[in-house]
């Protein structure tokens, strides 16, 4: 669940919503003065994100990271390939 909160109600409860970050894998958007926000996510979050973007799509950095994103559910998983003899054509 995302958590969208004041600047004052993150202040005043600030260990419970950064528990929440850690713990619950939680994203918290906080709103701030003149239409400003940012975001709180755990560190394990973003250096998956960051490994996502910066590997070359068809590497093994990529797929672990990717995996990695889907397990946290930030990406969805991927769908069942059913299993033809079409399928397996192609690895020939």
């Amino acid at each position: 669940m995302t958590l969208a909160l004041t600047q004052s109600d993150f202040r005043a409860n600030l260990k419970k919503y950064l528990d929440q970050v850690n713990e619950d894998d939680e994203v918290v958007y906080i709103a701030r003065s003149n239409s400003r926000s940012v975001a709180v996510l755990s560190q394990d979050k973003l250096y998956w994100m960051e490994k996502a973007l910066q590997a070359k799509e068809d590497s093994l950095e990529y797929a672990v990271a990717r995996d990695q994103l889907i397990q946290r559910h930030e990406l969805p998983e991927d769908p069942i390939v059913e299993s033809t003899d079409d399928y397996w054509e192609q690895f020939k």
